[in-house]
């Protein structure tokens, strides 16, 4: 099990100074403890996760302080910018980082995220694949066919050329298994988490990546799962310490729990709900995450929960440590994070 560190911050707005403390120094804690990756997201036009509009900058920040630790992105949003331009920026990092990125592509859910390119919100899911194809196809080198100023065709290449002969890609999903089955025909890797699934569906999907993927190459695919992570020595203190921020995070997103309709769902409107019901849904979302959907407590009680995901077929748990505590408290947690890994080898 590969161990990786996730960054979604839920503290956008809580300090006007060394807003990237958590990030910069967990991601030198993960270079010299032999974790496998950085993710950092896109997130635009709100505090929730506001501190990475572009993975690709934050990911260049990563690449100045570390030596060894694979930076990715979780993930670029594809339908909002021009594939050039992701291949140029990650590509810059490659170099910076000497061939150390990774980029897991999503479609956008968020419409107002879209302001940036209003029309490419309707066929975002449908766009996804061909985008994909062509930053790959323009990290090897080759060229693309564009308009320029005058409306003349050009053909033009990315500059500078990456380290890596090819990008490492995963596919981002929130559940659907029809993006699992896609990744695995594109030969990509998969990443996910557990908000609006749980382990039983989520092996069942992964079970039909790993068929489409194997078909597709030949060989087994990637599957990453981000996943709330705080650890201590006291499972009772644990549980106090992230219960109002993680209840929080949970509250946020009541959106994606309850509005996405995965797989046949019935949505809820969470607007719907009255105060008292929103209050039951995010204890029993924190009951179920502290005691089987996190790792959250002791390092000896994160280990049996490592031991389901192996079985479900996760390889890499990426695990999200700003959800709202404050910095200290998640750096000096990474300590115990590092046991973890210790005792997972």
């Amino acid at each position: 099990m590969d161990f990786s560190l996730f960054y979604f911050a839920n503290d956008s707005l809580e300090n006007d100074s060394d807003r990237y403390r958590v990030l910069l120094e967990g991601a030198r804690f993960a270079d010299q403890h032999d974790f496998a990756a950085v993710w950092t997201p896109e997130r635009h036009f709100h505090p929730f996760g506001g501190l990475y509009p572009n993975p690709a900058v934050t990911g260049a920040a990563v690449a100045a302080v570390t030596e060894r630790v694979a930076i990715r992105a979780g993930s670029v949003v594809a339908p909002l910018h021009h594939p050039l331009r992701i291949a140029e920026e990650w590509s810059v990092v490659d170099n910076l980082s000497n061939g150390r990125v990774g980029v897991s592509f999503a479609s956008g859910w968020h419409a107002v995220d879209f302001a940036f390119r209003p029309e490419a919100y309707a066929d975002r899911r449908e766009a996804l694949p061909e985008q994909i194809d062509q930053v790959r196809r323009l990290w090897r080198g080759e060229e693309m066919t564009v308009l320029d100023g005058t409306g003349s065709e050009q053909r033009v290449r990315i500059y500078p050329p990456p380290v890596q002969p090819e990008l490492p890609v995963w596919i981002t999903s929130a559940g659907g298994v029809e993006t699992f089955r896609r990744a695995g025909r594109a030969g990509t890797g998969i990443l996910t988490h557990l908000l609006g699934q749980d382990l039983d569906e989520l092996a069942l999907k992964i079970a039909e990546y790993q068929t489409e993927h194997k078909q597709a190459t030949g060989r087994p695919g990637h599957v990453a799962l981000m996943i709330h992570t705080y650890l201590g020595t006291e499972e009772d203190e644990v549980r106090s310490t992230v219960r109002e921020p993680l209840s929080d995070y949970l509250r946020s997103s009541l959106g994606l729990l309850l509005g996405s309709g995965l797989d046949g769902n019935r949505r809820i409107d969470p607007a719907a709900l009255r105060p008292d019901d929103v209050e039951f849904i995010v204890q029993r979302a924190f009951d179920r995450y502290f005691d089987h959907g996190g790792l959250l407590g002791t390092p000896d009680k994160a280990l049996r929960v490592i031991a389901r995901l192996r079985e479900c077929g996760i390889d890499e748990v990426a695990c999200l440590v700003d959800f709202g505590l404050p910095a200290d408290t998640v750096l000096a947690g990474l300590e115990h994070l590092g046991r973890l890994r210790e005792l997972a080898r």
